[in-house]
């Protein structure tokens, strides 16, 4: 399976049809993990799961989701709700909680990918607004693939390349 994951693109909405165009026929899913800042009934969205971000206002989004695909059980949030900015904690709870084996999030603009004891953590970073050591790439998503083996985090940047140096392989338990 082959899942694209994008967070916090701040009303750059050209960016996500960039990122739809690419992959409506290449990715299983696109997953956005919130603070899109546009409207919940954007015709964006009925190609991609989205979620709410401490930035979006239309209520028309939920704050998380629950996305079952072929062996996969995903949990989809920003993160905002789940203290991600000091701990990872409260969200890896809630992923035991709902029975899923990834959780994808947003929210800090950083990216981040680690697996352990059966469940892989996610985040893209931010598309349009980076933080951190990778900020200077100008934006980042990122796209897993997900085999019966392992797990394959790649990252990308806006120019849907991919960034040589941010690419991880977690073998499943």
């Amino acid at each position: 399976m082959k899942y694209v994951i994008v967070s916090d693109s701040h009303g750059d909405r050209d960016i996500l049809v960039k990122l739809v165009e690419k992959y409506q026929n290449e990715a299983d899913l696109i997953l956005h993990c919130g603070d899109s800042e546009l409207r919940s009934n954007d015709e964006l969205f009925t190609k991609m799961y989205v979620v709410m971000g401490n930035c979006d206002f239309d209520s028309g989004f939920d704050n998380e989701r629950i996305i079952k695909r072929g062996p996969d059980r995903m949990f989809l949030t920003h993160g905002h709700l789940y203290g991600v900015n000091f701990s990872l904690d409260k969200l890896d709870y809630q992923m035991q909680a709902e029975s899923c084996q990834i959780a994808f999030y947003g929210h800090t603009h950083q990216l981040y990918a680690d697996y352990g004891q059966g469940r892989l953590i996610v985040n893209p970073g931010s598309i349009s607004q980076p933080r951190g050591p990778y900020a200077k790439l100008g934006g980042t998503y990122a796209v897993l693939e997900s085999s019966k083996e392992a797990y394959h985090v790649q990252y990308y940047n806006r120019q849907f390349e991919p960034v040589e140096n941010l690419k991880a392989v977690f073998k499943r338990d």
